[in-house]
């Protein structure tokens, strides 16, 4: 216990005072996130807090992690991967693609040589244990996209840095209850640097976490919830969770749902999952007018009612559970979206061009050349 608590407040003070110093050197040397149609910020702010958040993290986890703590060096390694990966993206621009082949080099890492794997469905959909390869790739699955998850929900002020908080608070709860002291570190450490970097960033944002801000968070939150769903779904555990798959979902439902979601219309509509636009769910909520700090409030209130909901329901099994909640989350969304104010057309029929052509946001003209030139 002493430890999982001096390593969260450890984190803290890290993070804490490291942010001020980040934002003064961001600054001086114009290091900024520039405003554009896309972004919901005006003014330029420095994007580098996820530096403070990966110090603290990781200097305290590693002061506070009990001696003997093998797969610990591996996590580290793949922090510092995801560390790289995200300030260089920061800094400089890098492609997708780029970007996921990082993300499973630090996924192999962790399945390889820390043993994170999922290796059993716990009833889900009937499933049980499940293949050596199969295991591999539903592992590989679920890291990827716990990561990008909140990389794609760190849109408005003080949202993916409230999430992590919540999610490593449950994890560590979870896991001190539990015993696993390695794990109720990280997930205390990191929920103490989430503490100190949000102190600067709810609204309004002084600084953003930027990307290596939150793939570490869902890199950490990719090993807590396999680590839980395993520890937790073990009847010969210290305490162990009936459908402890549905609860580990539960406790990550707003940015693993949400990006889910996204990504299934993004590759129905024949676009990379990667591609940006407005349509997450903070997009939807500021179309209504709701301002950063009551999305942010709502919307950690929704993760934690779904979370008691799989919690009082886990004895119905995993699959009911699972169900549940993704129709419950459905009907949320699909009750945001249709109750968001209608975008008003800039232009009106009678004044828009017969001769064009529109797609994929390019406009082509169809007028001979002839024609043109009178």
């Amino acid at each position: 216990m002493d430890n999982i608590l001096a390593s969260g407040t450890l984190a803290f003070l890290i993070t804490f005072f490291a942010i001020p110093i980040i934002i003064q050197v961001a600054r001086r040397k114009k290091l900024f996130d520039e405003p554009d149609e896309r972004k919901v910020h005006k003014v330029v702010i420095p994007t580098l807090g996820g530096l403070g958040i990966f110090g603290g993290f990781i200097l305290a986890t590693l002061i506070g992690a009990p001696v003997g703590s093998n797969e610990l060096q591996y996590f580290a390694a793949a922090a510092i991967v995801i560390f790289f990966l995200g300030i260089k993206d920061d800094i400089l621009i890098l492609s997708a693609a780029k970007k996921f082949i990082g993300q499973l080099v630090a996924a192999g890492i962790i399945i390889k040589f820390g043993g994170v794997q999922l290796s059993n469905m716990h009833g889900f959909l009937g499933i049980t244990t499940i293949p050596y390869v199969a295991s591999i790739i539903l592992t590989f699955f679920t890291i990827i996209v716990v990561i990008n998850s909140f990389n794609l929900i760190d849109g408005i002020d003080g949202l993916a840095g409230s999430l992590g908080l919540l999610t490593s608070l449950v994890f560590g709860l979870y896991f001190f209850y539990a015993g696993q002291l390695l794990y109720g570190v990280m997930a205390l450490s990191l929920a103490g640097s989430l503490v100190g970097f949000l102190i600067y960033n709810f609204s309004p944002a002084k600084i953003f976490m930027g990307d290596t801000g939150s793939l570490l968070i869902g890199l950490i939150n990719s090993i807590l919830v396999v680590k839980f769903i395993n520890i937790a779904g073990s009847p010969i555990g210290k305490f162990p969770l009936e459908a402890a798959p549905a609860i580990g979902f539960a406790i990550l439902i707003v940015p693993l749902f949400d990006t889910l979601r996204v990504f299934a219309f993004r590759i129905l509509s024949r676009r990379s999952p990667f591609s940006p636009d407005r349509t997450h769910v903070h997009h939807f909520l500021l179309e209504k007018g709701y301002s950063h700090k009551k999305i942010t409030l709502l919307c950690v209130a929704c993760n934690i009612g779904l979370i008691l909901m799989a919690f009082f329901l886990r004895s119905y099994g995993t699959t009911v559970v699972v169900f549940s909640m993704l129709i419950t989350s459905c009907s949320l969304i699909s009750l945001v979206y249709y109750s968001r104010p209608k975008a008003k057309s800039t232009s009106t029929p009678e004044f828009q061009p017969k001769n064009l052509i529109i797609k994929s946001h390019k406009i082509l003209s169809i007028i001979p050349k002839s024609v043109e030139a009178s």
